[in-house]
Protein backbone atom coordinates (compact mmCIF):
# COMPACT_ATOMS: atom_id res chain seq x y z
CA UNK A 1 0.00 0.00 0.00
CA UNK A 2 0.98 3.38 -0.90
CA UNK A 3 0.82 6.37 1.35
CA UNK A 4 2.15 10.31 0.54
CA UNK A 5 3.13 12.48 3.80
CA UNK A 6 4.16 15.51 4.08
CA UNK A 7 7.29 16.84 6.10
CA UNK A 8 4.63 17.64 9.07
CA UNK A 9 2.65 14.70 8.66
CA UNK A 10 5.62 12.09 8.58
CA UNK A 11 6.99 13.72 11.91
CA UNK A 12 3.68 13.05 13.44
CA UNK A 13 4.02 9.14 12.18
CA UNK A 14 7.67 9.08 13.40
CA UNK A 15 5.94 10.12 16.89
CA UNK A 16 3.30 7.53 16.45
CA UNK A 17 6.54 4.97 16.02
CA UNK A 18 8.40 6.13 18.94
CA UNK A 19 6.39 4.27 21.53
CA UNK A 20 7.29 1.57 19.81
CA UNK A 21 10.68 1.82 17.94
CA UNK A 22 13.57 3.46 18.03
CA UNK A 23 14.46 5.01 14.14
CA UNK A 24 17.61 5.44 12.85
CA UNK A 25 19.03 7.28 9.80
CA UNK A 26 21.56 9.02 7.96
CA UNK A 27 22.13 12.09 9.97
CA UNK A 28 24.60 15.29 9.51
CA UNK A 29 26.77 16.22 12.08
CA UNK A 30 28.06 19.95 11.66
CA UNK A 31 31.89 20.50 12.15
CA UNK A 32 32.89 16.99 12.88
CA UNK A 33 34.01 15.43 9.07
CA UNK A 34 37.76 14.59 8.29
CA UNK A 35 38.86 18.21 7.51
CA UNK A 36 38.54 21.53 9.08
CA UNK A 37 34.92 22.68 9.06
CA UNK A 38 33.77 20.40 7.05
CA UNK A 39 30.22 18.22 8.07
CA UNK A 40 30.46 14.30 8.48
CA UNK A 41 27.06 12.24 7.72
CA UNK A 42 26.84 8.82 9.85
CA UNK A 43 24.13 7.04 11.37
CA UNK A 44 22.09 8.11 14.24
CA UNK A 45 18.47 8.31 16.08
CA UNK A 46 16.45 10.85 14.51
CA UNK A 47 13.03 12.05 15.41
CA UNK A 48 12.05 14.31 12.39
CA UNK A 49 12.05 14.22 8.88
CA UNK A 50 14.34 17.02 8.04
CA UNK A 51 17.38 14.81 10.25
CA UNK A 52 17.35 12.78 7.48
CA UNK A 53 19.91 13.32 5.04
CA UNK A 54 18.83 12.46 1.52
CA UNK A 55 21.37 14.17 -0.86
CA UNK A 56 24.63 12.54 0.40
CA UNK A 57 25.68 9.46 0.83
CA UNK A 58 26.69 8.62 4.40
CA UNK A 59 30.28 8.29 5.22
CA UNK A 60 29.83 4.99 7.11
CA UNK A 61 27.17 2.59 7.14
CA UNK A 62 24.42 1.77 8.86
CA UNK A 63 26.27 -1.88 10.49
CA UNK A 64 27.13 0.80 13.44
CA UNK A 65 23.59 0.42 14.95
CA UNK A 66 23.52 -2.80 15.53
CA UNK A 67 27.12 -3.73 15.79
CA UNK A 68 28.41 -0.33 17.28
CA UNK A 69 31.95 0.34 16.97
CA UNK A 70 32.61 0.07 21.11
CA UNK A 71 30.17 -2.07 22.56
CA UNK A 72 29.85 -3.40 26.04
CA UNK A 73 28.78 -7.26 26.01
CA UNK A 74 29.16 -8.12 29.51
CA UNK A 75 30.36 -6.81 33.26
CA UNK A 76 32.06 -8.67 35.69
CA UNK A 77 33.34 -8.45 39.30
CA UNK A 78 35.76 -10.72 40.64
CA UNK A 79 33.30 -13.96 41.29
CA UNK A 80 30.59 -13.09 38.81
CA UNK A 81 29.28 -11.57 35.33
CA UNK A 82 26.37 -10.36 33.85
CA UNK A 83 25.27 -9.24 30.47
CA UNK A 84 24.57 -6.24 28.72
CA UNK A 85 21.64 -5.60 28.37
CA UNK A 86 19.16 -5.89 25.57
CA UNK A 87 17.21 -3.44 23.78
CA UNK A 88 14.04 -2.43 24.79
CA UNK A 89 13.03 -1.04 21.62
CA UNK A 90 12.22 -2.33 18.32
CA UNK A 91 14.65 -0.54 15.33
CA UNK A 92 13.78 0.97 12.10
CA UNK A 93 16.47 1.76 10.17
CA UNK A 94 16.35 3.93 7.11
CA UNK A 95 18.94 2.61 4.61
CA UNK A 96 19.62 1.83 0.79
CA UNK A 97 19.67 -1.13 -1.61
CA UNK A 98 23.39 -1.66 -1.40
CA UNK A 99 23.06 -1.46 2.72
CA UNK A 100 20.02 -3.69 2.62
CA UNK A 101 22.26 -6.40 0.68
CA UNK A 102 25.09 -6.09 3.12
CA UNK A 103 23.44 -6.89 6.28
CA UNK A 104 22.44 -10.09 4.19
CA UNK A 105 26.32 -10.63 4.66
CA UNK A 106 26.51 -9.45 8.13
CA UNK A 107 23.77 -12.20 8.50
CA UNK A 108 25.54 -14.97 7.43
CA UNK A 109 28.49 -14.28 9.21
CA UNK A 110 27.00 -13.74 12.94
CA UNK A 111 23.86 -16.39 12.60
CA UNK A 112 25.19 -18.72 9.99
CA UNK A 113 28.26 -19.31 10.07
CA UNK A 114 29.20 -22.93 10.15
CA UNK A 115 26.61 -23.45 13.03
CA UNK A 116 27.48 -20.78 15.26
CA UNK A 117 25.27 -17.58 16.28
CA UNK A 118 26.40 -14.54 17.61
CA UNK A 119 23.99 -14.01 20.43
CA UNK A 120 24.72 -10.22 20.72
CA UNK A 121 24.20 -9.50 16.96
CA UNK A 122 21.05 -12.01 16.63
CA UNK A 123 19.17 -9.73 19.42
CA UNK A 124 19.67 -6.59 18.06
CA UNK A 125 18.81 -8.10 14.51
CA UNK A 126 15.61 -9.69 15.45
CA UNK A 127 14.25 -6.36 16.52
CA UNK A 128 15.58 -4.81 13.57
CA UNK A 129 13.02 -3.47 10.26
CA UNK A 130 14.63 -1.81 7.37
CA UNK A 131 13.03 1.38 5.47
CA UNK A 132 14.41 1.07 2.21
CA UNK A 133 15.56 4.66 0.99
CA UNK A 134 15.23 5.12 -2.72
CA UNK A 135 18.54 5.49 -4.89
CA UNK A 136 18.06 6.27 -8.76
CA UNK A 137 21.82 8.14 -8.57
CA UNK A 138 24.29 6.86 -6.47
CA UNK A 139 27.60 9.01 -6.04
CA UNK A 140 30.83 8.71 -7.62
CA UNK A 141 32.42 6.26 -5.66
CA UNK A 142 29.56 3.64 -6.16
CA UNK A 143 29.47 0.33 -7.92
CA UNK A 144 26.98 -1.13 -6.86
CA UNK A 145 25.47 -2.23 -10.35
CA UNK A 146 28.43 -4.06 -11.50
CA UNK A 147 27.94 -6.16 -7.81
CA UNK A 148 24.38 -6.47 -8.28
CA UNK A 149 23.33 -4.85 -5.10
CA UNK A 150 21.38 -2.21 -6.54
CA UNK A 151 18.22 -3.37 -5.96
CA UNK A 152 16.66 -5.04 -2.66
CA UNK A 153 13.62 -7.08 -1.24
CA UNK A 154 14.27 -7.57 2.25
CA UNK A 155 12.39 -4.40 3.78
CA UNK A 156 9.33 -3.37 5.41
CA UNK A 157 8.66 -0.54 3.70
CA UNK A 158 10.39 2.01 0.83
CA UNK A 159 9.80 5.96 0.86
CA UNK A 160 10.78 8.22 -1.83
CA UNK A 161 11.63 11.74 -0.27
CA UNK A 162 10.21 14.87 -2.49
CA UNK A 163 10.12 18.76 -1.83
CA UNK A 164 6.43 17.97 -0.78
CA UNK A 165 7.40 15.32 1.69
CA UNK A 166 7.70 11.30 1.39
CA UNK A 167 5.77 8.78 -0.69
CA UNK A 168 5.70 5.27 1.75
CA UNK A 169 5.24 1.94 0.22
CA UNK A 170 4.47 -0.36 2.86
CA UNK A 171 4.87 -4.04 2.59
CA UNK A 172 5.11 -5.19 6.95
CA UNK A 173 1.72 -5.87 8.39
CA UNK A 174 3.11 -4.33 12.12
CA UNK A 175 4.07 -1.14 10.21
CA UNK A 176 0.46 -0.74 8.29
CA UNK A 177 -1.92 0.36 11.33
CA UNK A 178 0.20 3.72 11.90
CA UNK A 179 -0.93 4.70 8.77
CA UNK A 180 -4.41 4.69 8.82
CA UNK A 181 -5.97 7.97 7.33
CA UNK A 182 -3.17 9.02 5.66
CA UNK A 183 -3.70 10.21 1.81
CA UNK A 184 -3.16 6.43 -0.59
CA UNK A 185 -1.42 6.79 -3.20
CA UNK A 186 0.22 4.20 -5.98
CA UNK A 187 3.82 4.91 -6.95
CA UNK A 188 6.13 2.21 -8.23
CA UNK A 189 9.31 2.08 -6.70
CA UNK A 190 13.06 2.49 -8.71
CA UNK A 191 16.56 1.57 -8.10
CA UNK A 192 19.58 2.78 -9.92
CA UNK A 193 20.48 1.07 -13.51
CA UNK A 194 23.88 2.19 -13.99
CA UNK A 195 26.81 3.89 -12.03
CA UNK A 196 29.37 6.07 -13.20
CA UNK A 197 31.64 3.87 -14.36
CA UNK A 198 31.40 0.05 -14.21
CA UNK A 199 33.37 -2.98 -12.79
CA UNK A 200 35.12 -6.03 -14.29
CA UNK A 201 34.65 -8.72 -11.66
CA UNK A 202 37.29 -11.04 -11.95
CA UNK A 203 36.68 -14.67 -12.50
CA UNK A 204 39.44 -16.58 -10.85
CA UNK A 205 39.18 -20.70 -12.46
CA UNK A 206 41.11 -22.71 -10.13
CA UNK A 207 43.91 -22.41 -6.88
CA UNK A 208 46.49 -22.47 -9.71
CA UNK A 209 45.36 -19.01 -11.03
CA UNK A 210 45.03 -18.06 -7.18
CA UNK A 211 48.26 -18.90 -6.32
CA UNK A 212 49.77 -16.89 -9.70
CA UNK A 213 46.89 -13.67 -8.82
CA UNK A 214 48.35 -13.55 -5.18
CA UNK A 215 52.00 -13.61 -6.49
CA UNK A 216 51.50 -10.53 -9.27
CA UNK A 217 53.32 -7.72 -9.40
CA UNK A 218 50.58 -5.53 -8.93
CA UNK A 219 49.80 -5.55 -5.55
CA UNK A 220 53.33 -3.97 -4.79
CA UNK A 221 52.27 -0.68 -5.64
CA UNK A 222 50.28 -0.52 -2.34
CA UNK A 223 53.39 -0.72 0.22
CA UNK A 224 54.01 2.56 -0.88
CA UNK A 225 50.56 4.33 -0.84
CA UNK A 226 48.43 2.39 1.64
CA UNK A 227 49.37 3.56 5.55
CA UNK A 228 47.43 0.51 7.22
CA UNK A 229 45.01 2.85 8.62
CA UNK A 230 41.49 0.97 8.67
CA UNK A 231 39.56 3.33 7.09
CA UNK A 232 38.09 1.82 4.66
CA UNK A 233 37.15 -1.45 6.53
CA UNK A 234 35.62 0.92 9.44
CA UNK A 235 33.50 2.42 6.99
CA UNK A 236 32.55 -0.77 4.78
CA UNK A 237 29.09 -2.12 5.49
CA UNK A 238 30.21 -5.71 5.19
CA UNK A 239 33.76 -6.04 7.31
CA UNK A 240 32.48 -7.67 10.33
CA UNK A 241 36.05 -8.18 12.22
CA UNK A 242 36.85 -7.39 15.83
CA UNK A 243 38.57 -7.86 19.06
CA UNK A 244 37.12 -7.65 22.31
CA UNK A 245 38.91 -5.60 25.29
CA UNK A 246 38.53 -5.25 29.17
CA UNK A 247 38.30 -1.88 30.99
CA UNK A 248 39.10 -2.00 34.78
CA UNK A 249 37.26 0.40 36.37
CA UNK A 250 40.00 2.47 38.42
CA UNK A 251 37.78 2.29 41.85
CA UNK A 252 38.06 -1.38 41.70
CA UNK A 253 41.00 -3.04 39.63
CA UNK A 254 38.96 -6.62 40.07
CA UNK A 255 35.89 -5.06 38.14
CA UNK A 256 34.72 -3.50 34.92
CA UNK A 257 33.73 -4.96 31.52
CA UNK A 258 34.42 -6.73 28.35
CA UNK A 259 33.75 -5.01 25.21
CA UNK A 260 33.69 -5.93 21.89
CA UNK A 261 35.85 -3.23 19.40
CA UNK A 262 35.90 -3.27 16.07
CA UNK A 263 39.36 -4.39 14.50
CA UNK A 264 40.55 -4.29 10.61
CA UNK A 265 42.55 -6.71 8.65
CA UNK A 266 44.20 -4.05 7.60
CA UNK A 267 45.98 -2.71 10.56
CA UNK A 268 49.80 -4.53 11.06
CA UNK A 269 49.17 -6.80 14.12
CA UNK A 270 46.02 -7.82 12.95
CA UNK A 271 47.49 -11.34 12.55
CA UNK A 272 49.76 -11.54 14.87
CA UNK A 273 50.17 -15.16 16.54
CA UNK A 274 51.89 -16.31 19.60
CA UNK A 275 56.07 -15.98 18.96
CA UNK A 276 55.49 -13.16 17.07
CA UNK A 277 54.59 -15.03 13.53
CA UNK A 278 52.35 -12.98 11.55
CA UNK A 279 51.07 -13.85 7.80
CA UNK A 280 50.52 -10.41 6.21
CA UNK A 281 53.00 -8.12 7.07
CA UNK A 282 53.22 -5.52 4.36
CA UNK A 283 50.43 -3.19 3.09
CA UNK A 284 50.48 -5.04 0.00
CA UNK A 285 49.49 -8.60 1.62
CA UNK A 286 46.81 -7.09 3.59
CA UNK A 287 45.53 -5.25 0.59
CA UNK A 288 45.83 -8.61 -1.38
CA UNK A 289 43.98 -10.37 1.37
CA UNK A 290 40.75 -8.07 2.04
CA UNK A 291 40.68 -7.63 -2.05
CA UNK A 292 40.38 -11.61 -2.29
CA UNK A 293 37.74 -12.00 0.61
CA UNK A 294 35.29 -9.25 -1.50
CA UNK A 295 35.49 -10.47 -4.76
CA UNK A 296 36.41 -14.13 -4.30
CA UNK A 297 36.87 -16.11 -1.06
CA UNK A 298 33.19 -15.19 0.33
CA UNK A 299 31.35 -16.31 -2.88
CA UNK A 300 33.90 -19.51 -2.79
CA UNK A 301 32.82 -20.64 0.37
CA UNK A 302 29.32 -19.47 0.92
CA UNK A 303 28.44 -19.63 -3.26
CA UNK A 304 25.83 -16.79 -3.96
CA UNK A 305 27.45 -13.51 -4.03
CA UNK A 306 30.39 -11.93 -3.67
CA UNK A 307 30.41 -9.89 -0.02
CA UNK A 308 31.25 -6.35 -1.55
CA UNK A 309 28.60 -4.93 -2.59
CA UNK A 310 29.75 -1.69 -4.37
CA UNK A 311 28.97 1.08 -1.37
CA UNK A 312 32.39 2.93 -2.43
CA UNK A 313 32.60 4.27 1.14
CA UNK A 314 36.21 2.56 1.19
CA UNK A 315 37.63 4.85 -1.56
CA UNK A 316 35.78 7.79 -0.40
CA UNK A 317 37.43 7.09 3.52
CA UNK A 318 40.57 6.44 2.64
CA UNK A 319 43.32 9.32 3.23
CA UNK A 320 45.32 8.29 0.24
CA UNK A 321 42.84 8.09 -2.42
CA UNK A 322 43.04 4.31 -3.01
CA UNK A 323 40.10 3.37 -5.39
CA UNK A 324 38.86 0.14 -4.66
CA UNK A 325 37.14 -0.63 -7.41
CA UNK A 326 40.38 0.30 -9.34
CA UNK A 327 41.73 -2.69 -7.90
CA UNK A 328 39.07 -5.17 -8.64
CA UNK A 329 39.58 -3.98 -12.10
CA UNK A 330 43.54 -4.59 -11.87
CA UNK A 331 42.95 -7.99 -10.62
CA UNK A 332 41.07 -8.63 -13.72
CA UNK A 333 43.26 -7.25 -15.94
CA UNK A 334 46.07 -9.46 -13.99
CA UNK A 335 44.32 -12.25 -14.31
CA UNK A 336 43.95 -11.70 -18.29
CA UNK A 337 47.95 -11.34 -18.55
CA UNK A 338 48.03 -15.10 -16.60
CA UNK A 339 45.79 -16.60 -18.84
CA UNK A 340 47.50 -15.22 -21.87
CA UNK A 341 50.76 -16.27 -20.44
CA UNK A 342 49.49 -20.48 -20.00
CA UNK A 343 48.25 -20.23 -23.22
CA UNK A 344 51.92 -19.75 -24.72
Amino acid sequence: MGYSLNHRETDALFDRLAAEYKIYAPKRFAKQGRYSDTDIVRYDEIHTAEEIVWDKKSDFSAKEVLTPVTEPIFYFTEDEYRESGAPKKKILIFLRPCDINAFEHQDRIYLDNGGFCDSYYQRMREKTRFVLMECTEGWDTCFCCSMGANRAEEYSAAVRHTEEGILWSVKDEELAPHFAGCEEVDWQLQFIEKNQFDVKIPEIADKETLAKLKKHPMWQEYNDRCVSCGSCTLACSTCTCFTTRDKIYSENAMAGERRRVHDSCQIAGFDAMAGGHGFRTTPADRIRYRALHKVHDYKARFGDYHMCVGCGRCSARCPKFISFPAIINKMSAALEEIAAEASK
